[in-house]
């Protein structure tokens, strides 16, 4: 957890970043702890941009790294990537991870600038508005709460497999269950009822299918 006079001069940083850019970027902190993981947002400067507030759920990049919080090393910074509101915004998004006194991540910096406009303005705006990591296909998407975020990667998880559940075979839901399981949703409360009624399955067998790998 971070400590009070480590979140005030966070959120002095924030403010600072947000003065500088506008009101267009939007500046977020998230705690990585699994005590605040539905509720990891700490501090928001300018969250018109993506409609959220202080104490609102992780995003995918925060829930990816509270899964992996264990081991230090898998959780990275990631510069300039898209991600896109539920308003439909596309935004320019970079993640900064923080570090304790023993060099544990502690909690995620993160910097949110709406390109929207940058990128209707035509080529000769578009290396600007452009992502760092070439191989990403589509903006990833700034869920509101945590249900919408476990909505998300349950749609991304069928869409990974190519099939609609009524057509997947046991092997297709192993595979979109361990999707599930290595993007962190089953941190999610009771998510483990949500994704099994969907797929069709029983909890006993949802975890059967991780258990057997």
């Amino acid at each position: 957890m971070l400590k009070p006079h480590e979140l005030e001069m966070l959120r002095g940083i924030a403010k600072g970043i947000a003065a500088q850019f506008g009101s267009g970027c939007e500046v977020v902190v998230h705690e990585l702890s699994e005590q605040a993981a539905e509720h990891s947002l700490v501090i928001i400067e300018n969250g018109h941009v993506s409609g959220r507030k202080a104490g609102d759920g992780p995003s995918q990049v925060v829930l990816e790294n509270l899964r992996h919080n264990r081991d230090a090393e898998a959780v990275t910074d990631r510069f300039s990537y898209l991600t896109r509101t539920p308003g439909g915004k596309l935004l320019k998004s970079s993640t900064v991870v923080l570090r304790d006194e023993a060099g544990e991540p502690c909690a995620l910096f993160g910097v949110n600038f709406d390109v929207s406009a940058l990128s209707l303005a035509g080529s000769i705006l578009t290396e600007l508005a452009a992502p760092a990591e070439k191989t990403q296909t589509e903006p990833e998407p700034i869920p509101n709460n945590v249900n919408e975020l476990l909505d998300n990667l349950i749609e991304r998880s069928v869409r990974m497999v190519g099939k609609t559940v009524d057509r997947m075979t046991k092997e297709d839901k192993v595979t979109a269950i361990r999707f599930l399981s290595d993007s962190g949703a089953l941190l999610i409360t009771k998510s483990g009822d949500k994704i099994s009624k969907y797929f069709g399955i029983s909890k006993y067998t949802l975890y059967s299918y991780l258990d057997n790998k």
